[in-house]
């Protein structure tokens, strides 16, 4: 995540602010130009010369600072994240709309990097069955008295999350369960949306081979393979190979999870840089670019060498600070050259498109 300022005063301010707390300036982010804007406290427009952009129709009621430029879709209301969510929990209930809101900026990070990486997620009107789509939902009581649960997962492009995930104590208590060291609802975004572009990079092209030398055969019977893993575990040794225990349980989960750890590196990287913590001075505050990279950041990186040199010193130095002030480390990962060759598999994916 790069670093932002209010064009009004030039106060720092974050991704998910709605006004300034230095001049208290409306704010809104243009996704297309990955840039802030801001007007003054009583107009319901931003301008950007001839451009104008009105606030996403989730912004009262769940503080989405994303814009949408008027006149790029008729009679469109929602800003490019929000309108990709088809269901959304039931908002009678309080806690289903902080879930909601937390969801959402969770997936808007997302967004971020979907078009940092120029990937596309398809298009909602003309080929709606081929767009990246998404269900937030809730545990619901049946007739009979018991709860039916809400699988988080992925089918054809559509991605169920269960809105108990923006819990916290509810995330803890899964990530504990499962043994995880950690889970958060960026990185299930990230892990599901890795489903979604197996489908559209990996499937019936030249790179299944590859991926099924990496990973394995993904006509293995997903089922039972999943079956296998929850009665059985992980096999022993599993760090030197797969990025997360769950990775072992099947070809499609193991590309998933190393997508996803792909973003968080990636991220992590920009992130790093516009803070002058990947060994190169900020030189410019948060107009600069990261240090090291090209103008498009660790994002454009060509190669993939250059990301893990900067990475592994980073998260070596990270957990250090953590364990520095009594928390546990920042990054509970040992990287292997398996795993590097699978995280490079997914870097060539993004970047060897044409």
């Amino acid at each position: 995540m790069r670093r932002y300022a209010c064009p009004t005063c030039a106060n720092e301010v974050h991704f998910r602010n709605t006004e300034c707390v230095n001049c208290r300036s409306r704010l809104g982010y243009v996704p297309g130009r990955d840039q802030m804007f801001s007007t003054a406290a009583g107009d319901i427009r931003w301008h950007d010369g001839a451009s104008a952009y009105k606030a996403c129709a989730n912004r009262q009621v769940i503080a989405c600072n994303w814009l949408v430029q008027e006149g790029d879709a008729e009679g469109e209301e929602h800003c490019l994240s929000c309108s990709h969510t088809l269901v959304i929990p039931d908002l009678s209930s309080d806690d289903n709309r902080t879930h909601w809101a937390a969801l959402e900026e969770a997936k808007r990070r997302l967004f971020y990097s979907i078009a940092k990486f120029r990937l596309g997620v398809g298009d909602l009107v003309t080929q709606p069955a081929t767009a990246l789509r998404f269900e937030f939902k809730a545990d619901m009581p049946s007739p009979g008295g018991e709860t039916k649960r809400v699988l988080t997962g992925h089918e054809h492009g559509l991605i169920t999350i269960n809105v108990a995930e923006a819990d916290d104590p509810t995330r803890e208590k899964y990530r504990k369960a499962m043994g995880e060291p950690y889970r958060t609802l960026i990185g299930h975004f990230r892990h599901e949306v890795g489903h979604y572009y197996w489908d559209h990079l990996v499937f019936d092209t030249p790179k299944l081979e590859p991926f099924r030398a990496l990973f394995g055969d993904e006509r293995d019977d997903y089922g039972e393979a999943l079956g296998r893993h929850y009665d059985q575990g992980a096999p022993r040794g599993w760090e030197t190979t797969h990025v997360s225990a769950y990775a072992c349980a099947h070809s499609w989960e193991d590309f998933a999870e190393t997508w996803a750890h792909y973003f968080h590196i990636v991220d992590g990287l920009e992130t790093a840089g516009w803070y002058g913590l990947d060994g190169h001075a900020p030189d410019a505050g948060q107009h600069r670019t990261p240090g090291g990279w090209s103008d498009a950041g660790p994002y454009g990186a060509a190669e993939f060498k250059p990301l893990m040199d900067a990475w592994v010193p980073l998260t070596v130095a990270m957990n250090a600070m953590n364990r520095s002030i009594g928390l546990g480390d920042f990054y509970p990962f040992v990287l292997s050259d398996t795993i590097f060759a699978k995280l490079e598999f997914i870097h060539r994916l993004i970047h060897d498109r044409g």
